[in-house]
């Protein structure tokens, strides 16, 4: 039996209601590894019921950016891997730009390329040498075509640190550090960030006896002190992002913001993946989401709340490896909830803008009540969700 949708809709709503006034977005990835998954148009009416308006797809796939033109989504499209090595040509990648993308501009509304995936760490090192050519040809094709908006980057997983404990200490490894450089050297310039895809669920599996689950999971702990900068840290991804940024410093750059392009928690494993669980991944997502909802920073940078994109929006039948890697999905193929993210516990009542949550971007104009109003149609709302939980 499906759970309830229509309760997991009036959650966000209640959540973007109560805090009109934030323009921020939680994204969330959209994998299309499988062969059950909805069609575009009702993945269009899924993210837009949720008020969800940034997602990230893992290629120009053209049915998606037709069907999400003219909507209110803003997305992030991918240059496959397998193709890096004609892109360092800058005709090649003038007519990749030329037919994956200028076809669907500007009425969808891609606002960023990542240029492959993991391509730093990846088991073919053959593409490095291809990267930031790519990069660089894909960017200046953009700007002569008179889209110098759409920012280009490439997402990496936390291989590319050599070390990152404590967060201070956070340095690229050596064997990349060349290509690195070039790469950072293309961020500053354009003012592009540097996105990673951060598990800390990985970490919890390879050594669930060191690490503490609360940690991982963003529950009340005592977390740890950076000994070089005093910094305290209460969960393991603030720690991994800012690690990525003390790594970027000793390059010697300064200013380049770091994103979170992937992060999430499996809701099944195999026997041997300790913590994957409906329960961890709930806990998790949920915590996390509040953290959103508080436009929180990391201990480094506290003033500039962390972009993160959830992954991901449905478990993907044919992804390669242990269960896990097919159970991240909030949502099923048929659109019923994986587990209860549990948007009930954000429904309450914020003071000022700055504690406050939305999943509307910055772009969704949100009609806000009268304030002698909203107050009581907010609570009406609270009272209604309470009577269907507790019936």
């Amino acid at each position: 039996m499906k759970t309830p949708f229509i309760l997991t809709t009036l959650f966000v709503f209640l959540a973007c209601s109560l805090s009109p006034d934030v323009g921020y977005c939680f994204g969330i990835n959209y994998g299309q590894v499988a062969n059950n998954l909805p069609q575009p148009e009702k993945v269009l009416v899924l993210l837009s019921t949720l008020n969800l308006t940034k997602t990230r797809i893992y290629d120009t796939n053209p049915q998606i950016l037709t069907t999400f033109s003219k909507s209110n989504i803003e997305i992030i499209v991918t240059v496959e891997n397998e193709i890096l090595n004609q892109l360092d040509d800058p005709q090649q990648a003038l007519q990749w730009v030329n037919s994956r993308v200028i076809p669907f501009l500007p009425n969808t509304k891609i606002t960023g390329i990542q240029v492959g995936n993991e391509v730093f760490t990846d088991d073919d090192t053959t593409l490095l040498q291809h990267l930031v050519p790519a990069v660089i040809n894909i960017y200046n094709a953009l700007a002569q075509l008179g889209y110098s908006n759409i920012w280009v980057s490439t997402p990496s997983s936390l291989a590319v640190l050599e070390n990152s404990y404590p967060p201070s200490a956070g340095s690229f490894k050596g064997e990349i550090s060349s290509m690195m450089y070039q790469f950072l050297n293309f961020l500053s310039t354009t003012k592009a960030p540097f996105w990673i895809n951060a598990y800390p669920y990985f970490a919890y599996k390879d050594d669930p006896n060191s690490i503490p689950l609360d940690y991982v999971l963003f529950n009340p702990n005592a977390g740890m002190v950076d000994p070089n900068t005093n910094l305290h840290y209460d969960n393991m991804l603030y720690a991994m992002a800012d690690a990525v940024s003390f790594s970027i410093a000793r390059m010697g750059f300064k200013g380049i913001e770091v994103r979170v392009s992937e992060t999430g928690w499996p809701s099944r494993g195999d026997a041997n993946e300790v913590g994957a669980s409906p329960v961890n991944a709930a806990t998790y997502n949920r915590n996390l989401l509040k953290r959103q909802m508080a436009n929180q920073g990391t201990p480094l940078n506290p003033r500039m709340r962390l972009e993160v994109y959830l992954f991901a929006l449905f478990n993907e039948d044919l992804k390669p490896g242990p269960t896990s890697e097919r159970n991240y999905g909030l949502f099923r193929p048929d659109e019923s909830v994986t587990y209860n993210v549990g948007f009930s516990t954000l429904a309450t009542p914020k003071t000022s803008a700055s504690t406050s949550f939305s999943l509307a971007s910055s772009a969704t104009k949100i009609k806000v009540a009268p304030k002698g109003h909203k107050n009581l149609v907010n609570w009406m709302f609270v009272y209604v969700l309470i009577s269907i939980l507790y019936v």
